[in-house]
């Protein structure tokens, strides 16, 4: 047996709490997964109930191809147990493990609210240990009811994208997102580091766009306002009007 890697976790979860993140995965893993010979999906560390791994197979298999299949994996031998009445074989799983796998060779891995309690300096070797096998990686957080998340996407180790989603209803200023960043990040959200200037730039262009025509005006307006002043924002209009904002990762020399 393969011994998991990692530490328990609290276990928070509620149902559609990682909606944003499942709807993304969607649109960005779905020619991986369609084009995969086995197209495995590992919700890593689902926590206390399976109930987002569970919707995480409904909404893949719904969108993106029908046999996809979706593995919870777990330290706590207690919350596989508990899961385990939730699965549906071959294309619903729960098992014992962290890091490693558990030894399985997914298309993606989904792991959220997993690295927020680990040091910053613990983040890069799980990455790197996650995409081992050629994974695409979504690592990220997001608050108690899922309504602010951020994620990265990350390949052999490296995250190429940031993402910035919110149900923006609800969004009442950008800055509350520097309290979800990954952990990657989140010390790193002050003065002369890329996403401090990142979230300052975003904070600027909303309040620049207020508009009696609602939350979703008003932040499709901050997101071109921010790609017409050079920021390199991807995607376009049909993920912005989800409250999403994608740019590359902040390293060093973005401005």
């Amino acid at each position: 047996m393969i011994k998991p890697v990692g530490a328990i976790t609290r276990g928070t979860t509620n149902p559609n709490r990682l909606r944003r993140v499942d709807n993304f995965i969607a649109y960005r893993c779905a020619d991986l997964l369609r084009d995969a010979a086995s197209p495995l999906v590992i919700d890593l560390g689902y926590g206390a109930t399976p109930v987002t791994a569970v919707e995480l197979r409904g909404r893949l298999a719904a969108t993106v191809r029908p046999d996809v299949t979706v593995v919870g994996l777990e330290i706590d031998p207690v919350r596989v147990e508990a899961a385990r009445p939730f699965a549906d074989p071959p294309h619903l799983e729960f098992h014992r493990g962290g890091f490693e796998l558990a030894g399985l060779a997914p298309v993606v891995v989904r792991a959220f609210n997993v690295l927020r309690q680990y040091a910053e300096n613990e983040v890069a070797a799980a990455w790197r240990q996650m995409t081992g096998t050629g994974a695409t990686l979504v690592e990220g957080t997001c608050d108690e009811l899922g309504r602010v998340a951020t994620w990265a996407v990350v390949e052999a180790g490296v995250p190429s994208t940031l993402t910035l989603s919110a149900r923006l209803a609800d969004l009442e200023h950008p800055a509350i997102f520097a309290e979800r960043l990954p952990k990657a990040l989140i010390h790193h959200n002050v003065p002369g580091h890329p996403v401090h200037e990142l979230l300052r730039a975003l904070g600027r262009a909303w309040e620049t766009e207020a508009t009696p025509f609602g939350p979703r005006q008003r932040w499709l307006a901050t997101v071109r306002r921010m790609r017409d002043e050079g920021r390199p924002v991807l995607d376009g209009p049909a993920r912005w009007r989800l409250g999403e904002l994608t740019v590359p990762w902040p390293t060093p020399g973005l401005s």
